[in-house]
């Protein structure tokens, strides 16, 4: 079954059980894929379909501080509630020791020294970690080992 076939069927039991936050969800999972397939004029497969739900799954990572900045619990746990559904369509993400582990091993491949190597660094350990890991942990790695 493609994740596209899944994504459907799981949104037919979101609406059946009365899931709101899940539905709502998966609804912004598929109309995404929609938009850019459309766009596009192409056929996502299931790896098209993983690059929109790890966007979808950024925005709600990038929005969390300002919630918790404006102390909006509400909005907090919804968005935990999405981050969650979002999560469950992904690979399983890796521990910070897991990345750290990749981190290291690809600096000693690429013989980075300095911060000037983070790029380098970061094109050879994005395509290890891709939809496994959040990016900004990644980079926040990288710079700590090289400088």
């Amino acid at each position: 079954m493609s994740l596209k076939e899944k994504l459907l069927q799981d949104l037919k039991e979101a609406m059946k059980n009365k899931e709101t936050v899940r539905k709502n969800t998966i609804q912004l999972i598929r109309s995404g894929v929609l938009q850019i397939e459309k766009d596009k004029q192409v056929e996502l497969d299931n790896e098209g379909v993983l690059d929109v739900i790890a966007k979808e799954l950024k925005k709600r990572r990038d929005s969390m501080p300002d919630f918790v900045k404006s102390g909006r619990q509400d909005l907090i746990d919804e968005l935990n509630k999405e981050i969650d559904v979002l999560l469950g369509y992904l690979p399983e993400q890796l521990t910070e020791s897991e990345i750290k582990e990749i981190v290291e091993q690809t600096v000693k491949e690429t013989g980075a020294s300095s911060i000037k190597d983070m790029g380098k660094v970061m094109r050879c350990i994005t395509p290890k970690v891709k939809e496994r890991a959040d990016s900004k942990i990644v980079s926040t790695l990288v710079k700590q080992m090289l400088q």
